[in-house]
C-alpha cells in the first residue's frame, strides 16, 4: 500500500467516518490483495477502499444499503472475471464473520467490479 492510500484510510479513521474495526478490516484486505500481487495504490485501489469502508460502516450503523438488481452489462462483465467474483464473495464472508456486516448481493457485485479492474492492472 502506498502512502497516499494509507493517508486515505487514516483520514477516514481520524475523521470518524468509519469505525476503527472497519478501517482495520479494509487494511487487512488490502494487504492480502497486495500479497497476491495486486498493485494496491491510491490510484488503483482508492475507490475500492472508500466504497468498502463506507458500505461496511453503514451496515454496522444499521443504515440500509439499497439492493440493486444487477443489470445485464454488469453481469456480463462479472462473467468474464470469475476470480474477482469469488474474491469478492470471500471478502464478504470475512466481513460477516469478523464484523457481523452482511453485504447485500449488489454490494458484492460492486466489490467484484472493483477487484476485476484491479486484476486487469496486474495482467494488463
Amino acid at each position: 500500500m502506498d502512502d497516499q492510500l494509507a493517508l486515505r484510510i487514516q483520514l477516514f479513521r481520524d475523521g470518524g467516518q468509519v469505525r476503527p474495526e472497519v478501517a482495520d478490516f479494509v487494511e487487512t484486505e488490502l494487504a492480502a490483495l497486495a500479497g497476491e500481487g495486486a498493485p494496491v495504490t491510491e490510484e488503483t485501489a482508492g475507490m475500492l477502499t472508500s466504497h468498502l469502508m463506507m458500505a461496511l460502516t453503514r451496515l454496522l450503523d444499521g443504515e440500509p444499503i439499497e439492493e440493486f438488481l444487477t443489470d445485464e452489462q454488469v453481469a456480463a462483465e462479472l462473467a468474464d472475471h470469475p476470480s474477482a467474483v469469488e474474491r469478492a464473495r470471500r471478502t464478504a464472508a470475512r466481513a460477516e464473520a469478523e464484523l457481523g456486516a452482511t453485504l447485500p448481493g449488489s454490494e458484492v457485485n460492486f466489490l467484484a467490479m472493483h477487484l476485476a479492474v484491479l486484476a486487469q492492472r496486474v495482467t494488463g
